[in-house]
């Protein structure tokens, strides 16, 4: 009786703590960090040294071939919503030629997060 009453309130107590008020939940950020004035710089002609320079390491890139380059940025907050932005550069002889994701070159940049 007494292994079960144990084993029954560690189960209540572990169970009420995953949403108790006041835990600080800390945002959970994964990947490249891509903004809006990044890709503004983008211009087509860059060189792989250009982009990277701007851009950053890219997260994945194609192991066959070196016209494919794609940066991933995901974050979890606090309060569990998650966002996910995705952006990939594309180079033909080792040029920049385009780009597609979730950004477009000379937008303006996206305040409201």
């Amino acid at each position: 009786m007494r292994k079960v009453l144990l084993s029954t309130t560690l189960a209540l107590m572990i169970a009420g703590c995953s949403e108790f008020p006041g835990v600080y939940k800390i945002d959970i950020p994964q990947g490249n960090v891509v903004t809006q004035e990044m890709v503004n710089q983008l211009r087509p002609g860059m060189t792989h040294s250009q982009v990277r320079y701007i851009m950053g390491t890219p997260l994945i890139t194609d192991t066959f071939s070196d016209g494919r380059w794609d940066y991933l940025y995901s974050i979890k907050e606090g309060n569990g919503q998650r966002y996910q932005e995705r952006i990939s550069v594309f180079f033909e002889q080792g040029k920049l030629i385009r780009l597609s994701g979730d950004f477009r070159p000379g937008a303006e940049p996206d305040s409201d997060r």
